[in-house]
């Protein structure tokens, strides 16, 4: 049996086949397992959350009945239970978030990997690093096999297995491993794979910042603001929080909890448009009455600070997308302070997003997650097409998915030995 992916979809389908004492040979293109899930833990591992079942399965938007059943053969309390029998405990955050106790990842990637290495019980996974999944191999594989190239230090390695699971992960961050390479290879075998999409990411502003808003404000944080936008389509997000701006526009929490719309619509028109309110906490008769007050001899950046606690990045931001005479209006300064609108005009590149949308479409797969173009491949993790926030939903579905195509996996095996 061969995984080819050593993250955590991938460990988690080896975990559920060795178990069952299936000899399991995972193979991964880098030098080591687990790089991106260890860059992911790098700022304390969300692992999951703790939020009810129905609204946890509403994070995965349109994709919510295919995520829904593969949560019910794993789900986040399940998850907790799986980490603590690595003897890693875990903990629910303010936000709800679930992190292990110590917010590591490195800890519980060593105790998994000893588990599946040496295990009480079951068959010992074996590890094979630097082999890049390069397609099918040539010729006609004995039955019930298949036949698969790998390019590794040594050359060209052929392998044959009675069965694969594929989790190669999307897109972004290539440099651990997840290129998106296998798109080409599995679209040569009929298999459908929507355009892999930048998700939980940045975006470019229209025209981009002046050079002066670049040069003094990139980097910084938009604390407590309330950002709202909807779409052509008339779905609308609104949530307060904070974001940060970057050289080229934004990006933060905030941003990438609507990432998702705001991506769509560029796609389909070219251009989204978002609402600022940078004092979500104040009314706007009171921001008005503020802004119309008497300011004397004092400059409006003063009366602004003074009135409103507005300055720094958030009064500045005001002089960068108002001109002067709205600036000098108070009416429409006021509108402005709880509505400002930031145009963006693109995405960033795929591989600095955080996760990516699009994959193998849920429809050329079994409840098992098995190919229906090629039978015995299973597929896992983020490749397969649908896209959550952080929060741990990610890593959540990731491992979910995994376990199901091990189990399919098993339940194929099972029937080509009777």
């Amino acid at each position: 049996m061969v995984v080819v992916g050593g993250g955590p979809a991938g460990l988690m389908a080896a975990q559920v086949l060795s178990e069952s004492w299936v000899s399991v040979h995972v193979f991964d293109a880098m030098p080591s397992i687990g790089r991106k899930f260890l860059l992911a833990g790098k700022g304390g591992l969300n692992l999951t959350h703790s939020e009810d079942a129905d609204r946890f399965a509403g994070r995965y938007g349109t994709r919510r009945g295919a995520i829904e059943a593969l949560l019910a053969g794993l789900d986040a309390t399940a998850l907790r239970n799986w980490a603590q029998g690595l003897g890693v405990d875990t903990f629910v955050g303010s936000s709800g978030r679930v992190f292990p106790k110590d917010m590591k990842a490195a800890p519980l990637l060593r105790a998994w990997l000893h588990r599946l290495r040496h295990p009480a019980q079951g068959a010992g996974v074996q590890f094979h690093m630097r082999h890049r999944w390069t397609g099918w191999a040539d010729g006609t594989p004995a039955a019930g096999r298949i036949a698969l190239q790998f390019d590794t230090p040594a050359g060209a390695r052929q392998v044959h297995a009675r069965a694969v699971v594929l989790a190669l992960g999307g897109g972004s961050w290539a440099r651990l491993g997840s290129n998106g390479a296998w798109v080409p290879l599995l679209a040569q075998r009929g298999v459908a794979v929507a355009p892999l999409l930048p998700a939980n990411c940045g975006f470019d502003v229209q025209g981009g910042w002046t050079p002066l808003f670049k040069d003094k404000f990139a980097g910084q944080p938009f604390k407590s603001v309330a950002l709202s936008f909807t779409t052509a389509q008339g779905v609308a997000f609104s949530r307060k929080g904070e974001f940060v701006a970057t050289a080229t526009g934004v990006e933060g929490s905030l941003v990438y909890a609507a990432s998702a719309l705001l991506r769509d619509d560029i796609v389909r028109h070219g251009q989204a448009t978002f609402h600022l309110d940078l004092l979500p906490d104040m009314p706007a008769e009171k921001v008005l009455a503020e802004v119309m007050h008497p300011r004397g001899s004092r400059s409006l950046s003063s009366h602004l600070k003074s009135r409103l606690h507005l300055e720094g990045i958030k009064s500045a931001i005001l002089y960068e997308c108002l001109s002067k005479e709205a600036m000098a209006d108070p009416a429409q300064l006021a509108a402005a302070i709880k509505a400002l609108p930031i145009t963006l005009q693109a995405a960033r590149p795929l591989d600095e997003a955080i996760s990516t949308a699009g994959g193998v479409l849920f429809e050329v797969l079994t409840p098992q997650l098995m190919l229906e173009q090629v039978p015995g491949m299973f597929c896992a993790g983020e490749m397969l097409d649908w896209e959550a926030p952080t929060g741990g939903y990610l890593l959540q579905a990731c491992f979910a998915s995994g376990a199901q195509a091990g189990r399919g996996a098993l339940q194929y095996l099972n029937a080509l030995s009777k």
